[in-house]
């Protein structure tokens, strides 16, 4: 199958306009991930086995030429579940979509997305989509809808992106009163990188009825790649208000890379405490393909009650193409 062919038929599986590639040259790029993994779990002395699809995908993006200088943005990236073909019901579920216009402006986009928050944190997450996620400890990793945000040209290392989101007459800060501004929800990053160093400072407000700052940090020292984040969150409820750090490192011997990260989080309101450890490591097999091997433990402690803990072990491999 030639790349119109290809082009086409994905085009039409994702539900895309077909006549879309008919009216101009193809400017996309057809891209995934097939990320499978064998898991032993063991949460509160139940102990199974399981094959988990982990965040696999399948998108196709690029960009249109306007004018000079002046484009046409857009992504379209659907999850496909390799374990057992389903999505919560469906074949494919929603990822990032978006479409926007970008110039030596910037970039003013719209969709439903990661947050500018959630992109701020970059790679520092090494063991992301698997049991050791981010996600699982820390609130702020949100794909949001209804997004409208701009992103600034890179300008001497430094970038930002601000995001509104509507709330279309849903109670997002939970006051008992419908939404229906278009600055209800608020999401924005401040980033700088430059060389082997990457900081950032993100912030959320009425998102996933959560107020946060997050702080993010990455350096790369020859082949040990450092990262590190802090943040506080409160939510709209006044019901909690936590605070916690994450660390990570990664360190590259040839064809190995050796991982671990660390997270800890506590709730000044009622003084519960969630903390997270993984270890493992990725062996490359090629460019685009990767076998790994990780161990994970997430712990919830909550007061006057026995830790809720969970542990994981799994082997897997992630091929992209």
């Amino acid at each position: 199958m030639n790349k119109l062919a290809l082009s086409a038929a994905v085009a039409a599986t994702l539900g895309l306009a077909s006549n879309s590639f008919a009216d101009g040259p193809i400017d996309g790029t057809i891209y995934g991930k097939i990320n499978v993994s064998v898991v032993n779990t063991d949460q509160n002395s139940s102990d199974k086995w399981k094959l988990n699809s982990n965040a696999s995908r399948l998108g196709v993006k690029g960009k249109t030429k306007i004018t000079d200088g002046l484009y046409a943005v857009y992504k379209a990236e659907f999850e496909m579940c390799v374990d057992d073909g389903d999505c919560k019901g469906q074949t494919f579920t929603q990822r990032n979509i978006m479409g926007g216009i970008r110039g030596s402006f910037g970039t003013v986009w719209a969709g439903k997305h990661d947050s500018p928050t959630k992109l701020a944190q970059k790679k520092i997450d090494l063991f992301n989509d698997l049991e050791g996620d981010i996600k699982n400890t820390f609130e702020g990793e949100n794909r949001v809808s209804n997004i409208i945000a701009y992103t600034s040209p890179t300008v001497s290392g430094f970038s930002g992106t601000v995001a509104m989101i509507p709330g279309e007459g849903a109670d997002v800060d939970g006051d008992g009163i419908d939404d229906t501004g278009l600055t209800d929800g608020m999401s924005y990053s401040l980033s700088y990188s430059k060389d082997n160093l990457y900081l950032a400072l993100a912030s959320d407000k009425d998102v996933d009825s959560q107020d946060l700052v997050r702080m993010v940090m990455q350096y790369k020292i020859d082949n040990l790649k450092l990262g590190a984040m802090f943040q506080q969150n409160e939510d709209n409820q006044g019901t909690k208000d936590e605070s916690g750090y994450f660390v990570s490192a990664a360190y590259k011997i040839d064809k190995t890379t050796l991982k671990a990260q660390y997270g800890f989080i506590e709730d000044d309101v009622d003084g519960d405490e969630e903390e997270t450890l993984s270890l493992g490591a990725d062996y490359k097999l090629s460019k685009n393909t990767k076998a790994y091997i990780f161990y994970t433990d997430n712990t919830d402690s909550e007061v006057d009650s026995s830790d809720d803990e969970d542990s994981s072990f799994g082997v897997g491999m992630e091929h992209k193409f």
